[in-house]
């Protein structure tokens, strides 16, 4: 891993351990990331991540959103959720085959997924989200490189652990993403653009 991920690898298990959440990381083959690599065209460093830091069992818990990284195992078919075929028979036609699902919502079954279209010199690729449940999907900007993905998702669950673990408020969720804006825009101004953080 090269130090920009391994850095965001290492803030992610460190709010991990500090908020004394389970997270287990493991390390995939090394044949099964590069069929994955054949398979779904994923880039360098998420293939990087998934040597080293593969996400066994990770789920990112804020007060209002709980994200799943899927581990190297399950990634091939984790596409599969979003080809589900409609009524008439066919996936939906707007789900682009550079689409990769990298995570999931456990709360809302939206996917998060890289776009490996829009490769950037250091082998990474933005991270969209899209609602789930709808007549098409329309991606929304969530980090524009994976490794800024794993940052945010360490920030927000740094400032959710000010909030405790009890049920949230409408007031408390609205704080919450009050206090994350800057700190998404710090990190990456094109998502908190974007809105889906706020």
């Amino acid at each position: 891993m090269d130090s920009d991920l391994a850095d965001a690898v290492e803030a992610l298990k460190a709010v991990f351990a500090k908020r004394k959440l389970p997270c287990t990381f493991g390390k995939a083959p090394p044949a099964l990331v590069d069929e994955l690599r054949k398979q779904l065209r994923i880039p360098s460093r998420f293939r990087n991540f998934l040597l080293a830091a593969n996400p066994e069992k990770l789920e990112t818990v804020t007060p209002v959103e709980r994200i799943r990284l899927i581990p190297a195992e399950e990634l091939a078919k984790a596409q599969q959720l979003v080809q589900t075929p409609g009524e008439n028979g066919a996936p939906p036609a707007d789900w682009k085959p550079a689409w990769v699902v990298i995570g999931e919502s456990s709360l809302l079954g939206d996917p998060y997924f890289l776009d490996v279209s829009k490769p950037d010199p250091e082998g990474d690729c933005p991270v969209y989200t899209a609602m789930s449940g709808q007549d098409r999907w329309t991606p929304t900007l969530a980090a524009s490189s994976f490794a800024q993905f794993l940052r945010i998702l360490s920030t927000a669950m740094e400032i959710a652990a000010g909030f405790g673990d009890a049920i949230m408020d409408d007031e408390d969720e609205d704080s919450f993403r009050e206090s994350l804006g800057p700190k998404v825009k710090i990190i990456d101004a094109a998502a908190m653009r974007a809105g889906h953080w706020t």
